[in-house]
Parts: structure tokens; sequence; C-alpha cells
């Protein structure tokens, strides 16, 4: 059984490609440092429309991108995912289907954060997230889940390195590798763990905070359904015991 991290992002800033490209191998070692420590085997990659192969010593690293859909986003996990994408171009379908033709599975992220493709009922997911950022989410996700009959997963979302890990995944294989991961998923023999102690807590309410100040539906012109607080996410529903 492995502990694995399906969703981290190994820059805090989007944008500035050619900056973030020399950062990047800083990003991978301090999350496989932060991963270690929190008795992970491993974490994919997921960065924003592109892919970089890395290794470590620490860790193992799986390849992955987080595909901006016309609809929210999907993570690609695998061993071959597409090494770049154009934010915004691709349908959810197209995305799928560009995933499944490179040995990959497609996970939907944060389904109730910006995201209107779980409304997609024929669409060939292969699994849906549990986001580290909105664990409350959890019942609805898997109601979701249990309706397509789809695995949960875990990601922290992490784009500091000092989050990762506070959601992950157990995989139930004999080795860890992209290709067992995908046959991991699509046989169900996955599960999604939340870590829920006082520093993942509080990280969480200043999640919400800072989420709260953006004041996203500033930026957007047409707001989708998860715009600011997901279900469950208020401030009074969310009052750590």
């Amino acid at each position: 059984m492995y502990a694995v991290d399906l969703h981290a992002h190994t820059r805090f800033f989007h944008g500035h490609r050619s900056l973030g490209d020399r950062f990047d191998p800083i990003g991978v070692r301090l999350l496989a440092w932060v991963t270690g420590r929190r008795g992970l085997h491993g974490f994919a990659t997921t960065n924003h429309d592109y892919y970089t192969p890395f290794s470590s010593s620490v860790v193992t690293v799986l390849p992955g991108i987080e595909v901006t859909t016309t609809r929210g986003h999907l993570l690609v996990v695998g061993p071959d995912p597409p090494a770049e994408t154009e934010p915004g171009e691709l349908t959810p379908a197209e995305a799928v289907d560009l995933a499944h033709d490179r040995d990959c599975v497609a996970i939907v992220a944060h389904p109730f954060r910006n995201s209107t493709i779980t409304e997609l009922e024929d669409l060939a997911v292969d699994a849906i997230e549990i986001n580290g950022k909105h664990p409350r989410t959890r019942p609805l996700v898997a109601e979701i889940a249990d309706k397509r009959g789809l695995p949960l997963v875990g990601g922290s979302d992490a784009h500091y390195p000092f989050e990762a890990g506070r959601a992950y995944t157990l995989i139930d294989a004999e080795e860890l590798t992209p290709e067992s991961v995908v046959e991991a998923i699509r046989d169900d023999r996955v599960e999604a763990r939340v870590v829920d102690g006082r520093f993942d807590q509080a990280l969480r309410r200043g999640y919400r905070e800072i989420h709260r100040r953006k004041h996203p539906e500033d930026i957007l012109g047409k707001p989708t359904p998860g715009i600011g607080e997901p279900p469950g996410e208020s401030d009074a529903d969310n009052r750590d015991s």
C-alpha cells in the first residue's frame, strides 16, 4: 500500500513561464522533502496546463498535469501526460479523451470550486478528488462518486510546499509506478485520506480567508458554480472544534 498526493504544484505563482521553469526544480525538492516528512511515498506534479518530468531520491514523483477545460479543472496523471495544454481550449470530454489516449487517468479536481464538470453525467472520468483545501465537501463529492460508480482520490492541491500531503490517496499496488497508479485507480483499489491535525486546520482557515479576500467574482465575467465558498465552507459551518 502506497500513500501518494495526487495533486501538487511546484510553484506558488501562475504565468511567468521562464521564471517558473527555473523555480520548478526547487519546488520539486521542497515537495519531496515535505511529503517524505509526512510519511508519504510520492506525489504527482500537476502544474496548470504544463508538464515537466522530474525525479527525486526521497520519494516517487509521478507525471501529471492539471488541465484547464472549458468547465473546470481535470487532473491527468499517468505515464505520458501532455507536455502542454492551452487553458480553456479543451472541453472536458476532449481532455478525458486526451488522457485516455496517453494511457493516463482523468480525475475531476475540486468539483465544487469553479467547476461544472460533474454536471456532465456521461463524461468518462476515472475518479473524483477530495481536495485538501475543501475537505468538508467530502460527503457531497462522495455522493457524486457513488452515483457514478467512481473511486475517490485525495490530493492536497499544494501550491506552497508546506501544504503538501494534507490530503492524499492510499494506492493498493505491488510497486509505485505511473502505470500501477493508473491501474489501481481504474480498478478502484484506492482510498482518499485527509489529514486533520491542528496545523492542517489552521492552513484551511487561512486558505478560506485568502480566498474570501480575493473576491474572485470581481474578475470573472461569468462566475461558475462553486465560486467563493464551496458548499459547507461558510464561516458558520467551519468553526473548528
